[in-house]
């Protein structure tokens, strides 16, 4: 076999060239962290309303008037007075009533479903008038509330318990006629 002289040399260069290299350095496990979160999307803005249209705001005023006006008030068994705590309620009422003067209501009273039928029907009436003797001492016309009775035909919460029966003894309020647009009272 013949030696090649060349070769020799060559092979010892380029393994001393990979010996005098730079040490490789240790691979460290470098604890990563989670990316951060990304930040939340914000909400799309609301529609663009404009606070001085008087339209959006007559319907706002109107709806909470409205909502007023239907709050109801409640009567003791088999009475129909009316009860020191619903005085501010219906105070309310004929604020608003005063302020609105084509305002027309309807109150329906209601009974409990103890008693007949019969005399349920003449108690539900009589709390009404009361509530309409009371809006009237405070001013409002006789022709702008109409009453209805309607006993215990109509109950609030069908229950057979006292706290059902007393929230179905009670007087409703109803707008019957000049609704539409209602301004709150000064």
């Amino acid at each position: 076999m013949r030696r090649r002289p060349g070769l020799v040399p060559l092979a010892l260069i380029a393994l001393s060239a990979l010996g005098c290299g730079k040490k490789a350095e240790p691979v460290v496990d470098v604890p990563t962290s989670n990316p951060p979160a990304p930040a939340p999307v914000p909400p799309p803005p609301a529609p663009a309303t404009n606070p001085t249209d008087p339209n959006a705001e007559a319907a706002r005023v109107t709806a909470a008037v409205r909502a007023e006006l239907g709050n109801v008030i409640h009567f003791d068994y088999d009475q129909d007075a009316i009860k020191p705590e619903d005085r501010p309620i219906l105070d309310r009422k004929a604020a608003i009533l005063q302020a609105n003067a084509s305002l027309r209501i309807r109150i329906s009273g209601h009974a409990d479903d103890r008693g007949s039928d019969e005399y349920n029907l003449v108690l539900g009436n009589k709390r009404a008038l009361a509530a309409k003797r009371y809006l009237e001492s405070k001013g409002i016309a006789a022709s702008r509330i109409d009453v209805a009775s309607f006993g215990e035909e109509r109950p609030a919460d069908p229950g057979q318990n006292e706290t059902s029966w007393a929230m179905n003894r009670r007087d409703e309020f109803e707008i019957i006629a000049g609704g539409e647009r209602l301004v709150q009272p000064r």
